[in-house]
C-alpha cells in the first residue's frame, strides 16, 4: 500500500470552496476590487448548497453577540474565509471594510441595511439607501469605499453566513475598517 488515507479521499466541501475562491482571486492578476468581488461571488455561490461545508463547532453561536469562526486564511494573505453565526436579533455595528467582501447566507436569513455618509459640516449623519433581505443561498459583495452597512438576524432562528474578505485576518484580526456611531436620518425629498 502507498499513500496516506486522506490522499484517497475527495477534498472537503470547505477545501473545494477555497480552491474555487483562490482561482477567482488569481484570475484577475492586478484586477480592480469590483471585478474580483464579482468573480469570487460567482465562484462562491454554488458552495452555499454544499452539505457539510461547516463542522458542528463552526455552527456554534455566542449568546452575547454574533460569533466569528475563521475557517481559512490564504498563506499569502490574499483572502480569508469566515463563518458568522447569528442568534435571532443579533447585529453588527454600522461599519465599512478594509477590502472587498463577498457574503453568502448558508443557513437561515439575514437583513442588510446600506447607508450613505453625509458629511454635514455641523454633524455628519447616515442616510439608509437600501434594505436587503437575504435568504439561504443568496450571495452579494461589497467594495470600499461606499460600503457602509449593518447586518442583522431579524428571523426567529439561528442564521449562518459565510464571508470571503480580500484581507488577511491573521494580521488585521477583523475585516472592519471603521464603525459609525452617527445619527441616522431619512433621505430628504427634493420637490
Amino acid at each position: 500500500m502507498s499513500g496516506h488515507p486522506e490522499s484517497r479521499t475527495s477534498p472537503s466541501p470547505l477545501a473545494r470552496l477555497v480552491t474555487d475562491v483562490r482561482a477567482a482571486v488569481r484570475a484577475g492578476g492586478t484586477d480592480d476590487p469590483e471585478r474580483t468581488g464579482r468573480r469570487v461571488a460567482r465562484a462562491f455561490a454554488p458552495h452555499l448548497r454544499s452539505e457539510g461545508l461547516l463542522a458542528p463547532d463552526q455552527l456554534e453561536p455566542d449568546r452575547r453577540s454574533y460569533r466569528q469562526h475563521v475557517l481559512y486564511v490564504e498563506p499569502d494573505g490574499a483572502f480569508s474565509v469566515v463563518a458568522l453565526v447569528w442568534l435571532p436579533g443579533q447585529r453588527t455595528t454600522v461599519h465599512d471594510h478594509l477590502a472587498w467582501c463577498v457574503t453568502g447566507v448558508y443557513l437561515g436569513a439575514e437583513e442588510e441595511v446600506r447607508y450613505h455618509l453625509v458629511a454635514d459640516e455641523e454633524q455628519p449623519y447616515l442616510v439608509p439607501v437600501g434594505v436587503t433581505a437575504n435568504e439561504a443561498g443568496s450571495v452579494d459583495f461589497l467594495v470600499p469605499p461606499g460600503d457602509i452597512h449593518e447586518v442583522r438576524n431579524s428571523a426567529d432562528r439561528t442564521s449562518v453566513s459565510i464571508h470571503v474578505y480580500g484581507a488577511d485576518l491573521r494580521r488585521s484580526g477583523s475585516s472592519i475598517r471603521r464603525t459609525y456611531d452617527l445619527p441616522v436620518r431619512a433621505a430628504e425629498l427634493v420637490v
